[in-house]
């Protein structure tokens, strides 16, 4: 699997024109999300590459959600849980198997 950051680079050297709309941006931004995740498949990564090269929504939605990605982790404190919490957690769990 590929990083995230390499969707940036395009090995392309014809330049096709930059669509100004996306006619399909919910899925493009589930696509992105997983990318960014870890979580797409080789196949969707390639789509989303490919989908890049030429639409300029997409591509200021990508770097939109990885710059709030990296800002999140770098703010989020992992803390662990209290002990009782998770008994308690996993005791309600239980009872609704």
């Amino acid at each position: 699997m590929q990083t995230s950051s390499s969707l940036s680079s395009s090995s392309s050297d014809s330049k096709p024109q930059m669509k100004e709309h996306c006619d399909h941006q919910v899925d493009c931004l589930k696509m992105i999300q997983l990318i960014l995740d870890g979580e797409a498949t080789d196949q969707q990564l390639a789509r989303l590459k490919a989908n890049l090269v030429s639409c300029q929504p997409c591509i200021q939605m990508y770097h939109l959600e990885q710059e709030v990605k990296e800002l999140l982790t770098k703010r989020m404190e992992k803390k662990c849980c209290p002990e009782q919490l998770v008994a308690t957690i996993k005791s309600k769990i239980l009872t609704f198997s």
